[in-house]
């Protein structure tokens, strides 16, 4: 018997998990671990809440999860209730799936005012993870900028703009919802330091802007090169380019409007104890496509910042890390002897939920390769389980789990599939446990 640890309950950990089951079958035992008594990372607080066809992902993984040979251990922190060495020593593989949950700062003047909110922390909000739920955004200003050009920026300035309505069949967490029915905000920002044609926003992203129901997405034309180049962009690219296009066009009569501020670089963010203006240098783009300041500046008058430039893995004691990158450093996902990293925390923040699947098959490949068959000794489940125990740990199953996933749906508001817990004590509290 074989047996793996996988750090992190996202994607590319129950990917890492399945891949293992078809390489090993029943020769292996495999422990998925996570901080939080609830599985799914990002799926769970990092998909919008009102884009429920792609957290149906999460049957795949739950299908992975009730398997005999796959156990959830929820409630357990890597680093403080077990270390990687006892990990290691525990089971014959550990692989590193943790994601990137951690913001990239912005690194400018003034990014540290109230009101300066990066992506992770606002996206934790209004999807209800523990750490971000008493966040408390200042949503009671005219006008606030969103900071970056992929489809994370457009979640943020659609969940900003949708009316109460508009969430009705969405998971988005009640404290979240009463604040954005009472927001002010009226002028939404969203900053590129390139054009159009380097957007990293998705077609169908795009074009739902042009169907909210108070909100008008808007576009310079000035902005936009020759039409004729459109034919030279991949074919995604030009999808959305031609969203923006449209964008152009679109009678800005509605109560909110979402202005796309392209080459666009910010410089700092000022204000008298909170943010109260974002100062933005016009850019050019060089011939690599690479994009300088013009030296020309102006400023935006906002109340709110929120950054979504990108994610880095937080490092873990005992595991080699790449500051410059944000991951842990890895060849082709091997970090050292036993030891492996999957998803994010192997590539850094790039792909869709679907590209975490041929890293968890690969990193698969290389432990059978390594391992082989048969019987190493080592105390897998049964060595974790004392340890935890004798440190008071009060680890949570999937059974567990979906215990608080009932609960959760049962407190649904209408039309609502569940109202997640924001706090673990809630979490532990619908298992009788304080």
């Amino acid at each position: 018997m074989r047996h793996v640890a996988v750090i992190g309950s996202g994607p590319a950990g129950y990917y890492s998990a399945e891949a293992l089951q078809k390489q090993l079958g029943d020769d292996v035992r495999v422990d998925v671990i996570d901080r939080l008594p609830v599985p799914y990372g990002l799926i769970r607080f990092g998909v919008a809440p009102d884009h429920q066809s792609i957290k149906a992902v999460s049957r795949r993984y739950e299908k992975v999860a009730l398997t005999d040979n796959v156990r959830f251990v929820g409630n357990v922190t890597v680093g403080q209730d077990v270390s990687i060495g006892e990990l290691v020593s525990l089971y014959d593989a550990v692989i590193l799936a943790t994601g990137a949950p951690a913001d990239r700062p912005l690194g400018i003047p003034g990014d540290d005012l109230p009101g300066v909110i990066g992506s992770a922390a606002f996206v934790g909000w209004y999807n209800g993870h523990p750490e971000f739920a008493d966040l408390d955004p200042p949503l009671n200003v005219e006008a606030a900028a969103v900071v970056g050009n992929g489809n994370v920026a457009l979640d943020v300035a659609r969940i900003l703009s949708k009316t109460p309505a508009e969430f009705e069949s969405s998971d988005i967490v009640g404290h979240a919802l009463d604040a954005l029915r009472h927001s002010s905000i009226r002028l939404i920002h969203i900053l590129g330091r390139r054009g159009p044609h380097q957007i990293a926003m998705t077609p169908k992203e795009l074009g739902e802007l042009g169907h909210l129901e108070e909100a008008a997405p808007r576009t310079d034309p000035a902005d936009f090169p020759p039409e004729v180049d459109d034919a030279l962009l991949e074919p995604g690219v030009r999808k959305s380019v031609m969203h923006l296009r449209e964008f152009a066009s679109i009678p800005a009569d509605k109560k909110k409007v979402i202005d796309f501020d392209f080459f666009a670089m910010p410089v700092a963010i000022e204000g008298d104890g909170k943010v109260e203006r974002l100062v933005v240098e016009r850019t050019r783009l060089t011939d690599d496509l690479r994009s300088v300041g013009t030296g020309e500046r102006y400023e935006i008058p906002c109340g709110l910042v929120v950054s979504c430039i990108g994610y880095q893995t937080p490092p873990i004691e005992g595991v080699p890390y790449e500051h410059g990158r944000g991951r842990f450093a890895n060849c082709d996902g091997v970090i050292g002897d036993g030891l492996y990293c999957v998803g994010w925390a192997r590539r850094g923040p790039t792909g869709t939920i679907g590209t975490n699947r041929p890293d968890g098959f690969e990193v698969a490949e290389k432990i059978a390769s390594a391992l082989g068959r048969g019987n190493s000794g080592k105390a897998g489940r049964a060595g974790l389980d004392a340890l935890l125990e004798s440190r008071k740990v009060d680890i949570v199953t999937f059974r567990d789990w979906q215990k608080i996933e009932a609960a959760e749906t049962a407190r649904a508001r209408s039309g609502s599939p569940r109202e997640k817990f924001t706090s673990i004590a809630d979490m532990l509290g619908a298992l009788g446990r304080q």
